[in-house]
């Protein structure tokens, strides 16, 4: 999972962020609202954008929201958090309240809000539920830890801005809507058509005009709240983060049975036929390979007898790449090369057809299981006698103990979840 921030909220602190570095992306778009610090939080990948610019000197109708979704969708962001100021449309709403909207009304009028905005390639996307419930419900879990003043949903009207509402707009967006403010559309819109898991973490500064009792709202007001209230932000985001992470770990756990004393006495078998039963299951393992793997240099996947024939097979129709199996000796018809690698106890053998890959192809290997090693690296051995390159070596499921990534020291080793013990 790498993880998209908008709005930034001091999370580019070199104190809070690891390993970090300044990246510029290209876009068809043209260029983003500022560069992008890429670098970890709890060992979480993140990607912050300052969508104003560093020195909020970009006005909300002029942000390049397209530019800015493209980038973050083409650094591997699955998830995207954003933080905004929003003026509230209800008395319950107080300033310094936090909102997580799950409904918009877009009254914008002069932005990009598409990426199919070219004839001949229409598309229509669904948009009844703009924001990803999933984010939202770990946003709302975390502010009630927290102790975070809240509201756990709310209706947001967008408006074009720079220009705050006139009372009559003020009086009539009540009807209508719960906050107001001037950045989520087209920016939620953008990341649901390049299926992003998107949410928001709205921070309450002001009534904006209707309320009587209350000074009508102006930009200093909106700094000066957000300034005193940005630690509320930060804390949440230094929360969730890293539970993000472990939230596709811990579902995809979930569906894998253990079975005890299986292939022997002592050992606990990491069974994924009931992974391979859930569409739900199977839906979330192949979404976190696609993400992963859909702007990565890869020109084939080399899939291992036999579960990895059934991932391999999914991933490759879904990234449009062409399909390799690596198989037990006598499977293949054709000529070719094999590689024998030692067991426990004697040896085994793989091979793969000798015109399967090319010189200089990135080739993604896929198993199911990583324990020794043996198997994956005698595929990654096989594919260096062909003249390809070993992008990467991915696996549901790792068992770290029995140190088989130590075995495939020097490449690219990626696993979605990891089992303590055999």
């Amino acid at each position: 999972m790498k993880i998209g921030i908008i709005g930034g909220s001091g999370l580019d602190d070199p104190n809070i962020l690891q390993d970090h570095e300044e990246k510029e992306v290209d876009t068809p778009y043209g260029i983003t609202s500022s560069k992008i610090t890429c670098g970890k939080i709890s060992g979480t990948e993140v990607c912050i954008l300052s969508r104003h610019g560093k020195f909020h000197e970009i006005p909300p109708s002029q942000v390049n929201f397209r530019a800015n979704i493209y980038a973050l969708n083409t650094l591997g962001c699955t998830h995207i958090l954003t933080t905004s100021a929003v003026g509230s449309l209800k008395e319950e709403i107080k300033p310094g309240d936090l909102v997580f909207p799950d409904q918009f009304i877009d009254f914008t009028k002069h932005r990009k809000n598409t990426f199919h905005d070219t004839i001949g390639q229409v598309k229509h996307t669904e948009m009844a539920e703009p924001f990803s419930k999933e984010l939202r419900n770990i946003l709302i879990q975390n502010a009630e830890a927290l102790s975070l003043q809240h509201h756990k949903k709310a209706t947001i009207v967008v408006i074009e801005g720079p220009r705050f509402s006139t009372k009559a707009e003020s009086h009539m967006f009540r009807n209508l809507a719960d906050i107001i403010g001037m950045t989520t559309v087209p920016e939620c819109t953008l990341a649901k058509e390049l299926g992003l898991e998107y949410a928001s973490i709205a921070m309450s500064t002001d009534y904006d005009c209707w309320k009587q009792d209350e000074e009508p709202v102006t930009f200093e007001i909106i700094l000066e709240r957000m300034k005193e209230n940005a630690d509320k932000v930060k804390k949440l985001l230094l929360e969730v983060i890293p539970k993000m992470s472990n939230q596709d770990e811990n579902f995809i756990k979930g569906k894998i049975r253990t079975i005890p004393n299986f292939p022997k006495p002592g050992i606990l078998f990491r069974d994924i036929t009931t992974l391979l039963a859930d569409p739900e299951g199977m839906q979330k393992v192949i979404e976190i390979f696609y993400n992963r793997y859909k702007n990565k240099e890869i020109d084939v996947i080399a899939a291992i007898e036999s579960r990895g024939f059934i991932l391999g097979g999914i991933l490759a129709d879904k990234l449009k790449l062409p399909l390799v199996p690596i198989k037990k000796p006598g499977k293949l018809p054709g000529e070719t090369v094999k590689e024998e690698y030692s067991l426990e106890y004697g040896t085994d053998c793989v091979e793969v057809h000798k015109d399967a890959i090319s010189p200089g192809q990135n080739v993604l290997i896929i198993d199911d299981l990583l324990a020794t090693g043996g198997t994956a690296c005698a595929a990654c051995n096989l594919i260096k006698r062909l003249g390809g390159k070993v992008a990467e070596v991915a696996f549901i499921v790792e068992l770290p103990d029995l140190k088989g990534r130590d075995k495939l020291s020097g490449r690219n080793v990626f696993s979605i979840v990891r089992f303590d013990g055999e």
